[in-house]
């Protein structure tokens, strides 16, 4: 007779082996929901968050992505986001790139604002440096794409939002006056200035709206104009059946990719030099791979 705790440890076994299917098979449905949503090419986008470090740089990103800040401070080596819509049927896909503070590799942050679309600089108000920061690094992304224009012969604009973080700390503990940041986006109409708090989240959304909407983006882009949607959608993201499920015409859908991986700087490389060469203007990029 088979002793009882052999059954028990039979059960158990192959309890444990139905979960890790299950759990396979989850992570096969959310790989290829992620991975495999027909963007167009020209509707991917992809935006850099540059400046020094402490200022809230990652903290501007949580509140766009989750709408939650983090109180522990944690240094960003380079953390890359994507965000996929659908916004009245169409699919946009949006790439975050949050860099670090300290660059410590002046090379990749070249890469990162030749390949950058859009762009949000961030300072502390109470931090006088971080707004010296905030000058050099704007000085730095008009030159480069400057020099990016002139070869390949483009007209874009280029979106930009200069943004002064901690505005909650009292006029008591600014370094930085308003008038100042102002001054720095005077002179170009697809440059904007705000004062932001990450940890109240006030003016977050409105930066967001304003940034989209000098891109000429969907303004549904900014997160509290879409419907935030759970990855276990993400296979019916993009199909029919979900766009005509008794939607509004002006319905429009969010979804973070769980699995996304930052491009390589191969496939960078050269997509900036198809760019240059004029091999091509899909604006292809390497997709996210799982690893």
């Amino acid at each position: 007779m088979e002793h009882p705790y052999s059954v028990l440890h039979t059960v158990s076994y192959l309890q444990l082996c139905h979960f890790l299917l299950q759990v396979q098979a989850m992570m096969k449905t959310m790989s290829s929901g992620n991975c495999t949503l027909n963007v167009p090419a020209k509707n991917s986008y992809r935006m850099v968050v540059l400046g020094a470090s402490r200022v809230g740089k990652s903290s501007i990103v949580s509140r766009f992505l989750n709408g939650r800040f983090e109180d522990q401070y944690t240094p960003t080596i380079e953390d890359f986001h994507r965000k996929v819509y659908n916004i009245r049927g169409d699919m946009y896909q949006l790439d975050i790139l949050d860099t670090s503070g300290n660059h410590p590799f002046p090379a990749m942050r070249r890469l990162s604002i030749l390949t950058g679309d859009v762009f949000i600089l961030v300072f502390s108000l109470d931090n006088r440096e971080s707004f010296d920061e905030v000058k050099r690094l704007q000085k730095q992304i008009l030159e480069v794409k400057s020099c990016l224009k002139n070869k390949t012969k483009e007209s874009a604009d280029l979106p930009m939002v200069i943004c002064g973080n901690k505005n909650d700390h009292g006029e008591i503990y600014r370094k930085v006056r308003s008038d100042e940041g102002e001054n720095l986006v005077s002179s170009d109409e697809n440059c904007a200035y705000f004062e932001v708090s990450a940890k109240k989240n006030t003016n977050v959304d409105e930066m967001f709206y304003v940034l989209f909407s000098m891109a000429k983006l969907p303004h549904e882009m900014s997160p509290a104009l879409h419907r935030k949607i759970s990855i276990q959608y993400g296979d019916t993201f993009q199909q029919k059946s979900f766009r005509m499920r008794r939607v509004k015409d002006m319905d429009a859908y969010g979804m973070i990719s769980p699995f996304a991986r930052r491009p390589s700087v191969n496939s960078d490389l050269k997509y900036i030099k198809s760019k240059v060469l004029r091999e091509g203007q899909s604006r292809e990029r390497e997709k996210c791979t799982i690893q």
